[in-house]
């Protein structure tokens, strides 16, 4: 196992090298400039301007500013925000805990959800139970998280005004009724994050017990007597995670950096609005940050679900 870990993290440092190569040169060839705001601006002088560009390195050849970003990135310097000089991870650190909070919990409540309903459907395959779940998974699957969240707004914000369409970051209540707000706002953009990832996993988990319950093992261990609970549980549904596994070890890193169009709708101040934010204004660090955290995760979270294959699954080795 430690040999296994050691060979994954050694293979993480050129992938994580290879990412940050491509996505600087795309982001590098992107049109926009994060001065263009200040060259239209008649009080600030040409020389400041230049003055500018040259400090930042923003003219430099593109070798040269990658090899300056990736220094400083390694020393810890993500550097500041082009158009709010604000240090970078400030400002994912500042909206972290609002997309941790909100993705955090919908990705919670959809694995809840998918596990016993997709093992249920399996189980009981080509039953109403079965056509129930299987009918809702593919509505929730299909309808955009767009669709769904102005669905939300119309029904319970317009017409009943059960919750706030407009999700805010500075709540005036205190106590029991910040909670009480909290939740309020909070319920719409979870259940729109909710629905779709719970849709999705559902499908997933139906079909890897599908598969699952008609091995050998799961007859053998029903023809010993085994109640039909525990040959499911501790038999079927363990192995029948692991592809889920697979799925969730892809999915979760969405928790750190947002749902870009759920927050969109709702006007959540997570991480994603900061991602769109930055595109529009050419704030080339922000983006960057961004996209580095979100590349880091999903290599840890790989790394994590190779680990839990070998819990799981016995048969499983690490060579």
């Amino acid at each position: 196992m430690d040999t296994f870990l050691l060979k994954r993290l050694l293979i993480s440092i050129p992938t994580m090298i290879g990412i940050s190569i491509i996505v600087f040169g795309v982001i590098s060839l992107a049109p926009g400039d994060p001065f263009a705001e200040l060259a239209l601006n008649p009080n600030v002088p040409a020389e400041i301007r230049e003055s500018l560009r040259r400090q930042l390195g923003i003219d430099d050849p593109g070798h040269i500013r990658y090899l300056k970003w990736a220094g400083a990135l390694v020393r810890g310097d993500w550097g500041f925000s082009f158009t709010s000089r604000v240090n970078t991870l400030d400002l994912i650190g500042q909206r972290l805990p609002t997309t941790l909070f909100i993705m955090g919990t919908a990705y919670l409540v959809a694995m809840l959800v998918a596990v016993p309903v997709g093992t249920l459907s399996a189980i009981r395959q080509y039953s109403w139970t079965d056509a129930i779940a299987t009918t809702f998974a593919f509505l929730g699957y299909s309808l955009p998280t767009f669709f769904t969240g102005l669905l939300l707004i119309l029904v319970f914000s317009i017409n009943l005004r059960w919750f706030p369409m407009i999700y805010s970051a500075h709540l005036t209540a205190s106590g029991l009724h910040w909670v009480f707000e909290q939740f309020r706002q909070s319920i719409m953009p979870i259940t729109v994050v909710a629905l779709f990832e719970g849709a999705l996993l559902t499908r997933y988990v139906r079909a890897a017990m599908l598969d699952v319950i008609s091995q050998d093992y799961v007859r053998t261990a029903r023809a010993k007597g085994l109640v039909e609970r525990r040959v499911i549980v501790r038999h079927a549904l363990r192995n029948a995670l692991i592809p889920v596994v697979t799925i969730l070890a892809l999915q979760l890193p969405n928790i750190f950096t947002g749902a870009i169009i759920t927050e969109q709708i709702f006007r959540v101040p997570g991480i994603g609005s900061l991602l769109i934010g930055a595109i529009q204004q050419s704030d080339t660090p922000v983006v960057m940050a961004i996209v580095v955290v979100y590349a880091l995760v999903v290599v840890v979270f790989s790394l994590i679900a190779d680990v839990l294959y070998g819990t799981l699954d016995p048969r499983v080795k690490y060579q």
